[in-house]
């Protein structure tokens, strides 16, 4: 039986989960009859690159204008090279990611379908890691990025949410196409790195980190954008220090906010207590180091972060946003604060310094391993697949 076709699209290989899953499912699901050329655009200024995970079986196709800022110049070029390579690979499935690749690829898919009979057809999904309809654009720019959503929707054949409060707010607030088009569908990882963390792992990272043992560690990973919120981050690291002056803040990632960032720390005369790592690739040992994962973020889809951390033992404290309480369902209340308080979250913090190692528990970290499983993920996607067929 000759391999399925599957163009697969998104917005840019930055740091982060849509680039994990869409190189993951490009090269995992080739062993299972799927042949696909994975589709990407440029980088943006600052942005950790994640090609360096890419097989080198898999097929892939650069389109330096698809970029994620709205450039109505390079949009139309990244369209016209989207048909182009749609007529040369003649796609079965469609499967877009991100914002820019979902508007684009759906597109051209709806440009490729005009030629070909109804039962040639290429199948379209779009998988929604987040959305940029809260907390991210004002409201007249909100209002029109709406509109295209829910015209794109009536040309989707299936619309993946990573979580179910993704969806109910697309389907239920937002009105963005039909109930019935919706699968959910978790992230899934490779989290090997993650679970194999044990006492010798933290005592080895915190001397590698040259953390003092017995030092409480607070951790954010992700991009320093302001949808993120580290200066949040910073309000919290700045209450917790009154209280546990000795306590380490760590923020991994980088991003157009880091100087602005680093200005706030020293303003807030916390500079010596907190650091900025950069890019890291060495996950596993920031994560081994630490004591609490705190995200701060204005919004979510599925925190990658959250569910490594967990996955490594850690405890974790976030604001209440997207889907931070899927990932969350052990003890949320405990764990999680209204975007913006943060003296409850300082307040959880501190509380969760105090659970120690393997604080997640054995039980939830087991659970977290399980549920966002890579072989569970790609079975997930293999099944929606063979819907179309």
């Amino acid at each position: 039986m000759d391999a399925i076709r599957v163009l697969r699209v998104i917005t840019r290989l930055n740091i982060g989960g849509p680039s994990i899953q869409a190189i993951t499912l490009a090269d995992r699901l080739r062993p299972r009859g799927f042949d696909t050329t994975l589709v990407h655009g440029s980088l943006g200024e600052g942005e950790g690159d994640m090609r360096y995970l890419m097989p080198s079986t898999v097929r892939t196709r650069q389109i330096q204008a698809l970029r994620r800022e709205v450039a109505p110049a390079h949009d139309l070029r990244a369209l016209q090279q989207l048909v182009a390579i749609f007529a040369k690979v003649r796609p079965q499935i469609v499967h877009t990611h991100m914002a820019k690749a979902g508007t684009l690829g759906r597109l051209a898919a709806t440009i490729y379908n005009r030629t070909r009979g109804r039962r040639d057809r290429a199948r379209i999904v779009h998988t929604y890691h987040g959305h940029v309809l809260d907390g991210y654009f004002g409201a007249a720019k909100t209002r029109l990025f709406l509109g295209i959503e829910r015209r794109l929707a009536r040309v989707t054949d299936r619309i993946v949410a990573i979580s179910p409060e993704i969806r109910d707010e697309l389907a239920d607030e937002q009105r963005i196409g039909d109930p019935a088009q919706y699968r959910v569908i978790p992230l899934g990882f490779d989290l090997t790195a993650f679970a194999s963390i044990g006492p010798h792992e933290r005592e080895r990272a915190r001397a590698e980190l040259s953390v003092p043992p017995g030092v409480p560690v607070v951790t954010t990973v992700g991009r320093l954008t302001p949808i993120k919120q580290h200066s949040l981050f910073l309000d919290v690291a700045t209450l917790v220090l009154k209280r546990r002056p000795d306590s380490v803040f760590l923020i991994a990632g980088d991003g157009e906010l880091r100087a602005e960032l680093e200005r706030r720390a020293r303003a807030l005369n916390i500079a010596e207590r907190t650091r900025f790592l950069g890019w890291r690739r060495d996950l596993a040992t920031i994560y081994a180091a630490t004591d609490v994962l705190l995200l701060t973020s204005r919004n979510e889809g599925t925190p990658v972060a959250l569910i490594e951390a967990l996955a490594a033992g850690c405890e974790a404290v976030a604001t209440d946003v997207g889907g931070v309480r899927d990932v969350l369902r052990f003890r949320r209340a405990d764990r999680t604060a209204p975007f913006g308080d943060a003296p409850r979250l300082a307040d959880l913090v501190l509380r969760a310094t105090t659970a120690g190692p393997d604080g997640a528990g054995a039980s939830e970290r087991a659970e977290i391993l399980e549920r966002f499983s890579v072989d569970r993920l790609i079975g997930d996607v293999e099944r929606l697949y063979h819907e179309f067929l």
